[in-house]
C-alpha cells in the first residue's frame, strides 16, 4: 500500500513482477543478449519517449514524431542514393528534424492552433513527402561505417543506439527536474494562463520543446534506417501510439502539468519486458499490439487511479 502513494513506486513493484514472472517462464530472458535485444528492438521509440515527456507535460501533444522519424530516414536513404556523402546526409536529415520541429512551433506558438491539430495535419504532410522521396521502393546499401553503428556493438555488445539512449536519459532527466527549464516546463503544463501573467516566456519554452522533439525524432529515424540497413516510406509508421502510450503510462498527465522523467523511464522498462517476455512465449504480434492498447486506456486513467488510491490509503490510516 505503501508503494501506491508513489506512482514511480508502484510501477517499480509492477516491473519486478513482470522481471520475475518473464525470467521463471524462460531462461533466456535474464541473459544479457536477450536484454541488449530487448532494447535495441524498440530504443527508437524510447529515445523519442523522452522528450515526448516533456511536450506532454507542458500540455502540448506531438503525433508528427513518427512521420519525421519516417522522412529523416527517407531523406538520408535518397541522399546517400543521390550520391551524396553519409556524414553530410546524416547532417541534412537532422537539419530537416529542426525545420518540421520549428514548422509545428509556428502554428502551434504563432499562431495559437491547438498541438492536436497542427501534429495531426504535420503527422500526414511528413509521411507524404518520406513517401515522394521513396515512392514504393526500399532503398538500401548504405556504407558500411553506417551498418555497422546501427547493427553491432560500440562498446562490447552495446550499440550505438542504447548508448545515446542512456545519455539522453541523463540529461532528460536533469533539466526536467533539476533545472528553471523543466521546472517552467511543469509550471506552463499546469497553467498557461498563471505562467504568462508571472512573466515567463511561454512562447519561448514551447518552441524549444517542439524544435527538440523534431531533432530527437530526425536521430531517432537515423537510428532506425543504421538499425534495419534500409528505408521505406511506411519506416516507423504507427511508432507515435506505442511513445504516447509509455510517456502516460510513467504517469505523465495528458492534461499537463504533472509526471516524473523517471516515471517515463520505469514505464519503458515495463513495455519493453512485457513486449519481450510475449516474444519468448511466442505470442503474437497482433496480441501484444491489443496489450499495448489496454496499456494505453490503463494510462489515461492514471490520474483517476493515483487519486483513488490516495483516497484508500488514507482511508486505511
Amino acid at each position: 500500500m505503501t508503494a501506491l502513494r508513489s506512482w514511480e513506486g508502484f510501477l517499480f513493484l509492477v516491473l519486478i513482477l513482470i522481471y520475475a514472472v518473464n525470467a521463471w517462464n524462460s531462461p533466456v530472458f535474464l541473459t544479457i543478449g536477450n536484454q541488449i535485444n530487448m532494447f535495441q528492438l524498440s530504443v527508437e521509440k524510447i529515445i523519442v519517449a523522452l522528450v515526448m515527456t516533456f511536450i506532454i507535460i507542458n500540455g502540448e501533444i506531438d503525433l508528427s514524431v513518427a512521420s519525421v522519424m519516417g522522412l529523416a530516414a527517407c531523406a538520408f536513404g535518397w541522399l546517400v542514393q543521390a550520391g551524396v556523402p553519409a556524414g553530410a546526409a546524416v547532417a541534412i536529415a537532422l537539419a530537416i528534424g529542426l525545420v518540421c520541429g520549428a514548422f509545428n512551433a509556428l502554428f502551434i506558438v504563432g499562431f495559437g492552433i491547438p498541438s492536436l491539430v497542427v501534429t495531426l495535419a504535420t503527422m500526414i504532410a511528413y509521411r507524404g513527402f518520406a513517401r515522394v522521396l521513396v515512392e514504393d521502393r526500399g532503398i538500401g546499401d548504405f556504407p558500411a561505417w553506417v551498418d555497422k553503428l546501427g547493427q553491432q556493438g560500440l562498446i562490447g555488445p552495446i550499440p550505438l543506439a542504447m548508448l545515446i539512449f542512456a545519455v539522453l536519459s541523463i540529461l532528460a532527466f536533469l533539466i526536467l527536474q533539476r533545472t528553471a527549464f523543466g521546472r517552467k516546463v511543469y509550471f506552463i503544463g499546469a497553467s498557461r494562463a498563471v505562467a504568462e501573467y508571472s512573466g515567463l516566456d511561454v512562447r519561448a519554452v514551447k518552441t524549444k520543446i517542439f524544435i527538440a522533439s523534431g531533432a530527437v525524432a530526425s536521430l531517432a529515424g537515423l537510428l532506425y534506417a543504421a538499425r534495419v540497413g534500409a528505408v521505406r516510406g511506411d519506416i516507423a509508421n504507427g511508432f507515435e501510439l506505442d511513445i504516447i502510450t509509455i510517456v502516460l503510462l510513467g504517469g505523465v498527465s495528458i492534461f499537463g502539468g504533472a509526471g516524473t522523467m523517471s516515471g517515463t523511464i520505469l514505464s519503458i522498462l515495463i513495455v519493453l519486458a512485457l513486449r519481450n517476455g510475449m516474444a519468448l512465449e511466442n505470442i503474437t504480434g497482433h496480441i501484444q499490439t491489443g496489450v499495448l492498447g489496454v496499456l494505453l486506456i490503463l494510462s489515461v486513467m492514471v490520474p483517476l487511479i493515483r487519486e483513488t488510491g490516495g483516497r484508500l490509503i488514507a482511508r486505511v490510516r
